[in-house]
């Protein structure tokens, strides 16, 4: 009765890849730019980024302050790399987080995908919703972490972008009214 959520997202970061994947994939790096997380730190061993390390994971309040333990898995320095939650988080099942860098002229394309497993149908859309809001923010905090510039312009598209979707809407509702009242 579980529900699969698949969400995922590219952008292009002016930068090299093994920057990128350090910054996106080292616990204590992670922490320090990501808005979506309190804390990340590895769970014993000897604290390196490697296959099967345990890390907790802590997301800030807005995200229900839910803590998690993730182990990582499919790192191949500089090209992807992610983890996997080890018990449930909170509502989901599962939680999974992928990134790839993919070095191309001008920067890295980074692709970041999230794939959760709602433990209640009747929770898939609300979460659905925050999860991409992390994911778009993720991106967004990594591009202005080395590249201020970039990042602005990104955020100011999607403004631009959000704004014209609300236009076309309301033109839409207009042009309904419209046509209901000639009928």
């Amino acid at each position: 009765m579980s529900e699969s959520i698949q969400l995922k997202q590219s952008i292009v970061v002016r930068s090299r890849p093994d920057v990128l994947y350090r910054l996106a994939l080292e616990p204590r790096r992670r922490a320090k730019w990501d808005k979506n997380f309190v804390s990340a730190a590895y769970e014993g061993g000897d604290g390196r980024l490697t296959n099967n390390a345990l890390v907790r994971f802590k997301f800030r309040r807005q995200l229900l302050g839910l803590a998690f333990t993730a182990k990582y898995g499919q790192l191949q320095p500089p090209q992807r790399g992610g983890w996997e939650s080890v018990r449930h988080v909170g509502p989901l099942e599962k939680l999974t987080q992928a990134w790839s860098f993919k070095p191309m002229p001008g920067g890295t394309e980074v692709t970041l995908s999230m794939n959760a497993r709602v433990r209640y149908r009747w929770i898939r859309a609300p979460i659905e919703r925050v999860l991409n809001n992390m994911l778009v923010s993720t991106l967004i905090e990594l591009q202005r972490t080395v590249d201020a510039q970039g990042a602005q312009l990104m955020e100011d598209v999607g403004k631009e972008l959000a704004e014209k979707q609300r236009a076309e809407q309301k033109a839409a509702k207009e042009a309904a009214r419209a046509a209901k009242k000639k009928r």
